[in-house]
């Protein structure tokens, strides 16, 4: 064994516990006291300090939209905005996001209106069994943000001369959503949903 394995391998019990560990006669406790504001509204929980975004969501908040495809940060199925930007949460500790604006697919509508990417999933088909739908939504949202912000990707012509409000071509566009896994085979339908916003038309054809 090697790696964190082997290191957590050698480590007293009490040390792999949630409750307080005694380690040369120091009492370290586990529990992080912490206040998120997720879609508007804060939330004071106490969570174990290695307690992922993504747990704290599902598991203390009941906000289940997220899913936990890999829990490893290669599905993309978790994705949320912190602050605006994408964001893995499975990869991400709760205590980091404390003080932190978290936007889950739980917050992206208003009221009962849709946000025009979810419209325009719906109007074109961007999900089959819909179990990566929330990451993907909640990445395609911030990753036209990125385009707005002038943020270059791997397949921008010209990285030199990258201006704001970039249209993106649908291989920029496949590119920039690469993270994001739909087993189910939906990618021409999610482009098609993407372009869509991207050219202002709220998921109406």
């Amino acid at each position: 064994m090697v790696g964190v394995g082997a290191a957590a391998a050698n480590l007293p019990l009490s040390m792999l516990a949630s409750e307080p560990a005694v380690v040369d006669g120091v009492t370290i406790e586990r529990l992080n006291d912490l206040k998120l504001n997720i879609n508007g509204k804060d939330h004071a929980l106490s969570v174990d300090t290695r307690t992922s975004l993504l747990d704290a969501l599902r598991e203390q908040l009941d906000m289940t939209g997220s899913k936990k495809g890999c829990d490893h940060g290669q599905c993309g199925a978790c994705t949320v905005m912190i602050d605006g930007r994408r964001t893995l949460s499975c990869l991400t500790l709760a205590a980091m996001c404390d003080g932190k604006k978290v936007t889950t697919i739980e917050g992206i509508a208003t009221g009962e209106t849709l946000h025009p990417m979810q419209a325009a999933f719906i109007e074109y088909d961007g999900m089959q069994c819909g179990y990566c739908t929330p990451g993907q939504i909640c990445s395609a949202i911030a990753m036209l943000q990125e385009a707005k912000n002038g943020d270059a990707s791997h397949v921008t012509a010209n990285v030199q001369s990258v201006a704001r409000d970039q249209k993106l071509t649908r291989d920029e566009i496949r590119e920039r959503m690469s993270g994001n896994i739909c087993r189910c085979g939906a990618y021409n339908n999610i482009v098609d949903a993407i372009e869509n916003v991207q050219a202002g038309k709220g998921g109406k054809r």
